[in-house]
């Protein structure tokens, strides 16, 4: 079974740049600002607010330049190039402002989001690890910080880090995503399915909710609930190639290859160099008796899988079905070549491990 997409990730971290807006730390107004840096300031935390970010830029970078000495304005300037989209100088800055205000543990937050952004992974989670030391009562910190250990398929510390953004915030369901998500790559699968349960309880629409459950499911032999899960998430992604895989693929391993294939039909439209689409589709097609269908499929899974032994299989059978022979011959020869060559691959003509 293939792993379930990243999605999630990219669109986890919009959210809770969101969400920052409407938590800012408790500051008060200095006495020592300026009227010119107070107003910029505000302007551009109210730019923020109205999702008006390169105003809010704008107006912060005024406020900078008058005030550069006051980690406010710093963090209010670090989070609007975050929400902006404008990463290297939200590293230059985070740069600068960490040295200098080493213990302030929302600036090493937004650096660490901004390495994140700009895909430096270790270098996020030594500024996120450093955040949340500094607050352990940060939400933000620990949730940006799995993010991180997720992406470095660190999925043990991630569930930790989950955990602990649970217990401050128990009916945030993204964190209950990713933890069934972390959980079902350290094989605790039981205990993903109760964090994927709560994750649609407290938000029904949660991205991906449903396929994570169904994933979670399928991995342990609930086939008819995974289906049930796969066929609710199509309903409000009709278009995404992996659940429409998904529900085809656990339909074909259910023995319903008819009601599989226009599902993953559709996966394979939807994401023409998806190998395991066509495989599945080739094989589907096969076990309806479209032997020819099935031949066009499987020659697709097997140039874009060239040296996985399945589709070769698969793809003899096919064409001996279609009165070719001499193809046939030569792919179950290829079929065994690669098998020597690849013994850990598992499967012959019902699929792979």
């Amino acid at each position: 079974m293939r792993s379930s997409p990243t999605c999630v990730l990219r669109a986890a971290i919009l959210v809770l740049l969101s969400l920052s807006l409407a938590c800012w730390t408790s500051i008060g107004w200095a006495q020592a600002l300026s009227a010119e840096a107070k107003s910029a300031l505000q302007t551009g935390r109210t730019a923020l607010e109205r999702g008006q970010f390169p105003a809010a830029v704008s107006a912060l970078e005024r406020a900078y330049a008058i005030a550069p000495d006051r980690p406010e304005v710093v963090r209010s300037l670090l989070l609007a190039y975050l929400q902006a989209g404008e990463v290297a100088p939200a590293l230059r800055v985070g740069r600068e402002a960490t040295a200098r205000w080493a213990n302030d543990g929302e600036l090493h937050h937004w650096l660490g989001l901004a390495y994140f952004k700009s895909g430096q992974r270790s270098e996020a989670r030594a500024e996120l690890e450093r955040a949340t030391n500094l607050d352990q009562s940060n939400f933000g910190s620990h949730f940006d910080l799995a993010l991180a250990l997720l992406s470095l398929q660190d999925y043990g510390t991630a569930s930790q880090q989950l955990e602990r953004a649970l217990q401050l915030h128990p009916s945030d369901a993204l964190s209950h995503l990713l933890l069934g998500r972390a959980y079902q790559n350290t094989n605790r699968s039981v205990e993903a399915i109760r964090q994927f349960r709560e994750a649609l309880k407290f938000d029904p629409s949660v991205p991906l909710g449903h396929y994570h459950l169904g994933f979670a499911y399928e991995s342990v032999g609930r086939s008819q609930e995974a289906i049930a899960e796969y066929a609710a998430q199509m309903n409000g992604t009709p278009d995404n190639a992996q659940v429409r895989f998904q529900l085809g693929h656990c339909l074909l391993e259910m023995g319903d290859w008819k009601s599989a294939i226009p599902h993953l039909e559709r996966a394979a439209q939807l994401d023409g160099q998806d190998g395991d689409a066509f495989y599945d589709l080739g094989k589907a097609s096969l076990l309806a008796g479209h032997p020819k269908q099935s031949v066009v499929a499987l020659r697709r899974a097997v140039a874009l899988k060239p040296n996985d032994p399945s589709p070769h299989y698969q793809l003899a059978r096919a064409l001996r079905q279609s009165g070719n022979e001499e193809e046939a011959e030569s792919e179950q020869q290829r079929f065994v070549e690669l098998k020597r060559l690849h013994p850990a691959t598992g499967g012959m003509a019902t699929g792979r491990q």
